[in-house]
């Protein structure tokens, strides 16, 4: 039963094509990893998920909870770029947890 409890499932879109994701919590470190990982995303996440590069940029709809919240590098970085909009997040700072639980992940950058 414990499997089941941190099943996560979320849509991703890239280049207007819709994906479903299932991962579960713990599977890996920060959304940035899995997406790379799940779609062979070239150039994405070129820092290695330390907030600086700006190459992990998703536009995000339906995320709850602390994962709705920027801290550390993020808001700077994103600053930096042009991105003021509270949906535009870095992947590398947001975690897998139930907070994307049924979200909408849009690769933008």
């Amino acid at each position: 039963m414990g499997i089941v409890e941190n099943n996560i499932q979320f849509t991703v879109v890239e280049d207007g094509s819709e994906q479903i994701i299932e991962t579960y919590i713990g599977e890996y470190r920060s959304l940035m990893a899995l997406l790379k990982d799940e779609l062979y995303l070239d150039s994405f996440g070129e820092c290695g998920g330390v907030g600086r590069c700006a190459t992990c940029i998703v536009k995000t709809s339906g995320i709850s909870g602390n994962s709705s919240i920027k801290d550390r590098n993020e808001p700077v970085t994103l600053s930096k770029m042009g991105y003021e909009e509270e949906n535009v997040r870095l992947s590398c700072q947001l975690m897998i947890t139930k907070d994307l639980e049924g979200s909408c992940i849009e690769i933008i950058g």
